[in-house]
């Protein structure tokens, strides 16, 4: 009944969505504030008319919008833009890695790569992160690959890579071996990579409007690269479905590019508390690795990464662990209000070693 390639699948697992009680939720990344009133606007303006009709397929107005939003040169035709990074990523993985050769990345990162490698029946490496939970870009650029992709600032671990850094590691590498910098937590305190593709033309960076653009519930995504590779997504997307971004979510990611000051305000906002929630958590005994996105990783020596989840949960927190080997003992903390995470810091500064897991 089923095709055998099914049967290897194996699915990302997102966070939990629980429906017994009322949590603070704070194990998806997702953005405590609101869009900006231009998005609202938008909503409470548009014609429904237009649903009867298909949007454009190039989502051109919604490019040029976005090119102008990054700067550094940017032009529309290096912009190229789908229902969420997610999507965008399973055409990067498409059109740029060979099943011949293995894709490389970092041992502890995205949950997704894995899974769109077995998709497309990419192998792939495993790269174990330096000693200090950077990526290390020279044991990443070693070895025979059809390309490499990372997230920068990396997940789950939270930690940002110089872009001097990206720069090694482009420089290490075959012009024609294309390197993807997945951005999704950038605007948090990182420095793009951006300006590198003026040097570097197998260079690709995909953002997300998920996180600092509070679109997780609306699906945007795009890929910023030199037009030539922008062309090959095009021409992979078209292959599979040409009309991807819907007519009312192009509306109002225009809106949201066009008032790119109300989120960095707010995404200040976020890492003032993701950095005052850190300092706590430190006081508190936890190790916390340093961070450049919305949310935190840490662990407490004595307790397992499971431990915590349980002890935040059973408070009505939701907080994420991973059962990977290397960082079991750790938690994922997405970081809310300043109400979220002084009512959690409390519960977890209150957790001592008695009663624990090891």
């Amino acid at each position: 009944m089923f095709a055998k390639r099914f049967s290897d699948l194996k699915p990302y697992v997102p966070g939990e969505q629980p429906r017994d009680r009322v949590y603070v939720k704070l194990n998806a990344n997702e953005n405590p504030y609101p869009p900006s009133p231009e998005v609202s606007r938008v909503l409470s303006g548009f014609d429904p008319n237009l649903l009867r009709l298909y949007p454009d397929p190039d989502a051109t107005e919604l490019r040029e919008a976005i090119a102008s939003m990054v700067g550094h040169g940017v032009t529309p035709a290096m912009v190229f833009a789908g229902n969420g990074s997610d999507e965008v990523l399973s055409f990067v993985f498409y059109a740029f890695f060979d099943s011949d050769r293995p894709l490389r990345f970092p041992e502890h990162t995205y949950s997704f790569y894995p899974v769109y490698a077995g998709y497309y029946g990419i192998p792939f490496e495993r790269v174990p992160l330096a000693p200090d939970w950077s990526v290390d870009v020279h044991a990443l650029a070693q070895g025979e690959s059809s390309g490499i992709i990372l997230a920068n600032p990396n997940a789950p671990t939270g930690v940002f890579l110089p872009v001097a850094k990206i720069r090694e590691l482009l420089a290490s590498c075959p012009r024609s071996r294309v390197v993807v910098v997945d951005e999704a937590y950038i605007d948090f305190g990182g420095e793009t990579a951006i300006p590198l593709l003026e040097e570097f033309e197998n260079l690709v960076i995909v953002r997300t409007f998920s996180k600092s653009y509070c679109f997780a519930g609306a699906r945007l995504g795009f890929v910023i690269a030199n037009p030539r590779l922008i062309d090959a997504l095009f021409t992979t997307k078209n292959s599979f479905n040409h009309f991807p971004i819907d007519a009312l979510t192009q509306r109002i990611g225009v809106a949201t590019c066009r008032d790119d000051a109300y989120y960095r305000l707010i995404n200040a906002r976020i890492c003032a508390t993701r950095d005052r929630f850190a300092a706590g958590l430190r006081a508190a005994g936890y190790e916390v690795l340093p961070s450049l996105t919305n949310f935190v990783f840490a662990r407490k020596v004595g307790f397992t990464g499971p431990e915590l989840y349980r002890r935040a949960r059973d408070a009505g927190y939701l907080i994420r662990h991973f059962d990977h080997p290397g960082i079991r003992d750790f938690v994922r903390i997405s970081v809310g209000t300043d109400n979220d995470m002084d009512g959690l810091l409390a519960v977890l500064a209150s957790i001592d070693t008695e009663g624990s897991g090891k």
